[in-house]
């Protein structure tokens, strides 16, 4: 059992005094149902999910090639002492608000917060399995219980499925009183009804390697049922703002990287190799995805240690290297864990997409605090697009309704859509059309291309293996900022084929699993440390050696 300290109830209390009653006899340290205000805890609840989500995300980025993993052997890539903040966001935090909130939404008939909870929680249940395997469940929260033991990770997946069902049945009741404070839709539950439909297609969707029956017969039903999310305004997405300080309301990536001195993460060498050249022109998103601090490649080896080295024996012909463009693309190669030279101000970017940074305009001007968007971006947690590449996947895969080429083309023309329209509507939108007039550039011209390219591409593939890499490619880079879905997606297809190698030649085995934390090993004397992170997750049943 985990607990948390839950001071800004406390704090909430002295301001708004009405909303809270705190008996002096009660523990302050717990939340129960006597002393939290619901549309507090919801808050709470949600925005906590948005920091799981990016707990989660970060390194299932950088495993997939999305972002620099700065570790040279993916065993220290997921070590035991950094999943710590991820499993206590998750179990003290959000799982622990979930159990104190259903009851209190239920027994006063608000169904709408009782729904988004749920819903809530079966996506932070299934991406415990996701990455831990089989977890703490059902004696998890037992206040009496200091030692709980694992649940199989096949039974969470069902208890989350039901959830999820649960949730849409408390999204269809009729609710005393909606949930207007709702941080992702405000309240509106049919939006949140495709939420939870679209959650439960990227699991089914993942049990698929080992239900395949089952897995084609509920994501069929889903598609006849219609109620998946496909319009803009139904993305699943958080909104940060542009507050520096109580609170610093900014997106984490901008807020690591934008400020006097730079620094913060460093893009992938692959990715941004990727975008820029696969196709023959470079992708018409990668000017929002990443701000290049300088447009020209540096010669100083004090700042690129890697420009006088020779590409790795182990690495292919078409494999990138150290600079993946001439015009300043700066990033890090895979599993790339050298010292931080002085380049805070000259490695690139987050761009405007989905970190509220800055446009690339070829200014080639340092980053800045406040500079861009001023971190008002998006977690994108289960966009439109994300839909279309997965029923792709399905149908390809699984034989389920709907044509997998239609929809690989929806989906790339919604992520384009989806990427320009959250740039657009950010400060940065002026700097944007302004920079097409001059280039006269027009959007629409460079999607079609985009798009006419990917489907020629698609119809040449001989093999159904080949087309699933192609959908499987698009939806990698369509999920720029999202290394759940990435994570899952690479380990469940092998896609995309021919990733970017480990710059050591012998880096150990891919992560199929992460280390379970420190600290959840070191207080529960049932808990057992896994052998490695070989180890896959139930669903997971492709070979050793599947992905590298």
């Amino acid at each position: 059992m985990i607990k948390r300290l839950v001071i800004p109830i406390l704090t909430l209390c002295t301001v708004l005094v009405s909303s809270c009653k705190l008996d002096l006899l009660d523990n302050p340290n717990a939340v129960t149902t006597n002393n939290t205000d619901i549309n507090y805890l919801l808050n709470q609840v949600e925005v906590s999910y948005a920091a799981h989500f990016n707990q989660v995300s970060d390194p299932g980025m950088r495993l997939t090639r999305m972002l620099n993993q700065g570790a040279a052997f993916y065993d220290n890539a997921v070590s035991p002492g950094g999943q710590d903040g991820t499993w206590t966001t998750a179990y003290a935090g959000i799982l622990n608000d979930v159990k104190a909130l259903i009851p209190l939404a239920e027994s006063g008939e608000l169904f709408v917060h009782a729904g988004i909870a749920r819903t809530l929680r079966a996506s932070v249940l299934a991406n415990l399995v996701d990455v831990y395997g089989d977890v703490p469940y059902s004696e998890a929260l037992d206040p009496a219980n200091f030692n709980p033991k694992v649940d199989g990770g096949a039974s969470i997946y069902t208890a989350a499925l039901a959830d999820l069902d649960k949730a849409i049945e408390n999204f269809n009741a009729k609710a005393r009183a909606g949930a207007t404070g709702d941080l992702y839709y405000g309240g509106n539950t049919d939006s949140w009804i495709r939420v939870a439909n679209s959650l439960k297609l990227k699991m089914l969707l993942n049990r698929r390697l080992v239900d395949k029956a089952g897995a084609t017969n509920a994501i069929n039903a889903l598609i006849t049922g219609n109620r998946l999310v496909t319009t803009a305004a139904q993305n699943f997405v958080f909104k940060y703002g542009t507050n520096l300080t109580n609170p610093d309301t900014r997106h984490p990536r901008y807020a690591g990287q934008y400020s006097p001195t730079g620094g913060g993460d460093y893009q992938s060498n692959s990715y941004m190799g990727h975008m820029y050249q696969s196709k023959g022109f470079p992708d018409p998103r990668i000017r929002y995805y990443f701000y290049r601090q300088v447009t020209a490649n540096t010669k100083d080896v004090n700042e690129l240690r890697c420009i006088t080295n020779q590409k790795p024996a182990h690495y292919g012909p078409n494999d990138v290297f150290c600079l993946p463009t001439t015009i300043g693309y700066w990033g890090r190669d895979h599993l790339s864990n050298e010292g931080i030279p002085p380049d805070g101000l000259r490695r690139t970017a987050w761009g405007v997409y989905p970190a509220g940074g800055l446009f690339d305009n070829d200014a080639g001007r340092p980053v800045s605090l406040g500079a861009g968007a001023g971190g008002a971006g998006i977690h994108p947690i289960m966009m439109r697009s994300f839909v279309d590449f997965m029923l792709a996947e399905a149908a390809l895969t699984l034989g389920t309704t709907g044509d997998a080429k239609a929809l690989l083309k929806s989906a790339i023309e919604k992520s384009m859509a989806d990427v320009r329209a959250t740039a657009l509507g950010t400060t940065e939108g002026g700097k944007i059309t302004a920079f097409e007039t001059d280039q006269k550039m027009v959007w629409a011209d460079e999607v079609s291309k985009y798009v006419t390219k990917v489907l020629a591409d698609y119809d040449a593939a001989a093999t159904a293996d080949e087309k699933l890499n192609i959908v499987a490619t698009e939806y990698w880079i369509a999920l720029y900022g999202n290394g759940v879905e990435a994570y899952n997606l690479y380990r469940r297809t092998g896609k995309p084929a021919n990733q970017q190698p480990a710059l050591d030649p012998n880096p150990g085995q891919f992560v199929r699993s992460f280390y379970y934390p420190t600290s959840y090993i070191a207080r529960n004397s049932n808990a057992k440390q896994k052998a490695n992170v070989t180890v896959p997750v139930f669903w997971d049943t492709n070979p050793a050696g599947f992905v590298k």
